[in-house]
């Protein structure tokens, strides 16, 4: 009995120090917002039990749904972006054979910089007076008002996000390159398959598991995107870019009704929640 115990309790031993972080900084946060979401919790740290009232009255908020059906449609847009973008880099970068680790550098550049940074430059970008309807300009096209178009602003936003998140995500699926044998595809080249027959039939079944981990990492990035939404457009034109993250702080920190923001929190998580749990079954079935 000791023999079979000692190799678990010596791998528990050595995720301790790990496991105790994840507790105080995550899992006990999350049981306190929970708690927070059943009361009316104010600025001083008072508050009173109210059960689920604040749950009912969610329910009846149209700010809500608004925003719920904002986050949607700009995670629709953001996810499949950022994965395509990052594939296409990593596979670019892993058939590039000289300053590889130049390429590399240059290309994760922007997910070291600041959100607050890259959207200051990206605002002037989109303004009228900015880079790109100056480049209209010169082509005799009319100005377009990316952060005053409320068709336009989830898809700008959604393309910022994209440039400076794609770096991590780059990387990752670039290390799942390196762990393809390189014999397997060699003996499809052999084989006379093209680069299109060896990129479906071998690269991207075993790139299967980094490109799962890939997809859940940037969705749970896409419901909680804020920076670049405080920073560019402050939830507008008219609530167009108004996300449930963006609400949440609303709540918090404009109309302090803590226990109510904590009550959108804790239906983002279950969201986030619902939407990996799909992803799990039907992209990541069979993988670790």
């Amino acid at each position: 009995m000791r023999h079979r115990l000692r190799d678990p309790i010596t791998g528990l031993l050595f995720v301790l120090p790990m496991l105790v972080l994840f507790l105080i900084f995550k899992i006990f946060p999350t049981l306190g917002v929970a708690g927070m979401s059943l009361t009316n919790w104010n600025i001083g740290g008072e508050w009173d039990f109210v059960g689920a009232d604040n749950y009912a009255r969610l329910v009846n908020d149209a700010n809500f749904w608004s925003s719920l059906r904002v986050t949607l449609v700009y995670a629709a847009i953001y996810v499949p972006l950022v994965v395509l973008v990052s594939l296409a880099t990593a596979l670019l970068l892993n058939s590039v054979v000289f300053l590889r680790g130049l390429f590399r550098g240059i290309l994760f550049l922007p997910y070291v910089t600041s959100f607050v940074f890259a959207g200051l430059i990206w605002r002037w970008i989109y303004e009228f007076d900015g880079l790109v309807n100056g480049v209209l300009a010169k082509l005799d096209l009319a100005p377009v008002a990316f952060m005053e178009r409320s068709e336009l602003v989830l898809p700008a936003l959604a393309l910022v996000s994209c440039w400076k998140g794609f770096g991590y995500s780059m990387l990752i699926l670039l290390a799942g390159l390196k762990a393809i044998p390189g014999s397997y595809l060699e003996a499809a080249r052999v084989d006379g398959a093209g680069p299109w027959q060896r990129f479906r039939s071998i690269t991207l079944p075993l790139l299967k598991p980094a490109l799962f981990f890939v997809l859940v990492i940037e969705t749970i990035a896409s419901f909680q995107v804020f920076d670049t939404i405080y920073v560019m457009t402050g939830g507008g034109p008219a609530k167009a870019s108004y996300t449930l993250i963006y609400g949440i702080f609303e709540r918090g920190f404009r109309f302090w009704e803590f226990g109510y923001a904590a009550t959108w929190g804790m239906v983002l998580f279950a969201v986030i929640l619902i939407i990996s749990l799909i992803q799990r079954r039907f992209v990541g079935r069979g993988n670790t």
